[in-house]
């Protein structure tokens, strides 16, 4: 993907501050080419206010007086709709038409339009496009204001570059190796020896507290600081209690 060859286009945006705020979900995902067409009130203190770390998107914003202009050199264009259309257009959610969007960058210029607060782009503005992408919402609600659409255009475009050097699970970053199978069923014994030392299970009739507290610890997934960490409890716990004599109990705990 080239984001240089990647342009947000606000058709006729009313409110200054939506302005700033999509400069900065621009920003936050790695685009800065903003072109205003026809803005109400721009520049304005709002919009800067708004835009908040991302002034230097605004101040390079291109401002022109029609959509001819703001999309003239380009090769690609995406028109961002609702999904109900009378006339049966290419349309995909954001995650797919980002795909088209990068490839197309590569080889020339890509205007993704956002229309009015209100009404959106008009038909005519719709048919300029080579494709329309519509974000998937709830049926109950699907008011989603400019900077947040915005947003999660830019954001799957930023994953397409960012995406292959995250994480791909959820621990692949820890700071400690995962617990021994052999260090584990130590503490599992260091466990029962302490539960049973200060009253709490019964030796003679366990039932199944231990393979409960299995189940739950190996849910887990514990590596060797946390299981080092709790075996310290249990060694502290037994220091500070008098073993409890089960011989002399005429009750079961469990």
């Amino acid at each position: 993907m080239n984001p240089d060859h990647i342009r947000i286009v606000l058709v006729e945006p009313s409110h200054p501050g939506n302005i700033g705020a999509v400069a900065r979900a621009m920003k936050t995902m790695g685009l800065g080419k903003l072109v205003l067409v026809a803005p109400e009130k721009f520049p304005d203190e709002q919009a800067t206010w708004r835009a908040v770390w991302a002034n230097d998107v605004l101040e390079a914003a291109t401002v022109v007086d029609s959509l001819d202009e703001a999309i003239a050199d380009c090769g690609f264009v995406v028109g961002t709709c609702a999904r109900d259309q009378r006339l049966p257009w290419p349309v995909l959610d954001p995650r797919r038409a980002a795909l088209d969007v990068s490839a197309n960058s590569q080889r020339g210029n890509v205007a993704i339009l956002f229309g009015r607060e209100d009404n959106g782009l008009s038909n005519e503005e719709l048919m300029r496009c080579n494709l329309h992408l519509a974000i998937p919402t709830s049926d109950a609600y699907n008011s989603l204001n400019l900077a947040m659409a915005v947003q999660i255009v830019c954001y799957e475009l930023h994953m397409l570059v960012a995406g292959d050097s995250l994480p791909d699970a959820s621990n692949a970053q820890w700071d400690e190796p995962l617990a021994t199978q052999e260090n584990i069923e130590r503490f599992y014994v260091h466990l029962e020896e302490t539960l049973s030392q200060i009253g709490f299970l019964n030796p003679a009739a366990p039932r199944k507290l231990m393979p409960r507290l299995r189940r739950l610890y190996n849910r887990l997934g514990m590596d060797e600081m946390e299981l080092n960490i709790l075996r310290g409890i249990l060694t502290e716990t037994q220091k500070r209690s008098e073993p409890v004599d089960w011989s002399q109990q005429g009750r079961s705990d469990s």
